[in-house]
């Protein structure tokens, strides 16, 4: 029986999560660890308000957070098809890797 590591990333938590549950569904005779969440990424970006740089010195804040999850398997080759058939929405990005 083979392993396979499944690591996703998205901006939206909720689409992430689906997707979790969705793959947890297919792959509940099987061996499975997760989702594992992993450490959030924050993109931060300050930029003025002004884009002269006249006047009082404000700034504007923004931030993204990347959310990550990983899910290890122990699947066969027909279980693995099933959770590639997995619709995944925009915005969700998934890597499938194999391990020995």
């Amino acid at each position: 029986m083979q392993k396979a590591r499944i690591l996703l990333s998205s901006t939206d938590i909720g689409s992430l999560n689906e997707i979790c549950a969705s793959i947890k569904e297919l792959a509940q005779k099987t061996k499975m660890k997760g989702p594992i969440p992993l450490p959030t990424k924050k993109l931060k970006i300050t930029t003025r308000k002004t884009p002269c740089g006249d006047g009082k010195a404000s700034f504007d804040h923004f931030e993204m957070r990347v959310h990550k999850r990983m899910i290890d398997l122990g699947i066969d080759e027909r279980a693995l098809r099933l959770i590639m058939r997995v619709p995944i929405p925009e915005g969700v990005q998934i890597t499938i890797d194999l391990l020995d």
